[in-house]
């Protein structure tokens, strides 16, 4: 399977203070990092403000959010911080955004928000989606969907220009690969990239991610789980480069807390 270039993303909070996340943004720029991407939540620094900062200290860094939870903002609202990024920033902003996971009713509520049903959602994904299209004009801001279910696979490949397969993470390789065959059959002809993200880069896995994903050492090494990725810098590389010919992902981001680990397989494959 033919596919795009390898380009490299790296999920960070700016939760340290301003200093500590002016120097991980210039750090992920020195190692070759193509994006600093920032999540979504009301116990860390919004990140539209983080990413603005860590644009304005660096000078081909991509910034993104990961992900923009729907439920949090109107589509309008979303739309306006997105487009108001992407001006701001030259164009170095990539909107992702997605339905949000179940923690976020809490938050949605706290900002006097409904959470709304899945298919409500989904719907404000594409409504955010088509007002920054309206709001670019001639410009395009480049728009990253987080596709878990389905439905959101159909939207994203339908108007994403970046999908971001996010389903299980006991996923098979199968399943992987029928989930980047619907995205590719509902996008038709046109061209998106697909990315994947990886929770655990080596052999032991930070308490946090354990907790956040459900699932210890053992048990994604017995599944052969893709948000996994082991061995040295080689055997990554290698492993990086049978999923973009088997699965056609070429777009790969780790944990902030990976920054430094990762480098060196950046070194052997980006751009490539």
């Amino acid at each position: 399977m033919a596919g795009k270039t390898f380009r490299f993303g790296v999920v960070a909070a700016a939760q340290e203070g301003g200093a500590k996340w002016r120097e991980t943004a210039r750090r992920a720029e020195d190692l070759g990092y193509s994006t600093l991407l920032s999540p979504d939540n009301l116990h860390l620094p919004t990140p539209t403000a983080a990413l603005a900062v860590a644009a304005a200290v660096t000078t081909e860094l991509r910034v993104g959010t990961f992900v923009f939870a729907s439920p949090l903002r109107t589509p309008r609202a979303a739309a306006w911080e997105a487009h108001s990024l992407s001006v701001l920033t030259d164009r170095r902003f990539e909107m992702g955004i997605g339905t949000g996971i179940p923690p976020m009713r809490e938050a949605a509520a706290e900002l006097g928000l409904p959470y709304g049903t899945g298919p409500e959602r989904l719907a404000q994904v594409s409504d955010t989606i088509s007002h920054l299209r309206r709001l670019d004009g001639d410009a395009h801001t480049p728009v990253m969907v987080a596709a878990g279910g389905p439905k959101a696979r159909r939207l994203a490949g339908e108007r994403a220009d970046i999908v971001t397969l996010a389903g299980s993470v006991l996923a098979t390789r199968a399943e992987t690969a029928e989930y980047a065959a619907e995205i590719r059959a509902a996008a038709g002809g046109r061209d998106v990239e697909l990315a994947m993200n990886i929770f655990v880069v080596g052999e032991e896995i930070p308490p946090w991610i354990r907790g956040f994903i459900g699932h210890d050492i053992e048990t994604l090494i017995e599944h052969d789980s893709l948000t996994l990725l082991r061995g040295g810098p080689a055997a990554m590389a290698e492993e990086l480069q049978r999923r973009r010919e088997e699965l056609g992902v070429s777009y790969y981001s780790v944990n902030g807390a990976f920054l430094e680990d990762f480098a060196p397989v950046i070194a052997r494959l980006a751009g490539r």
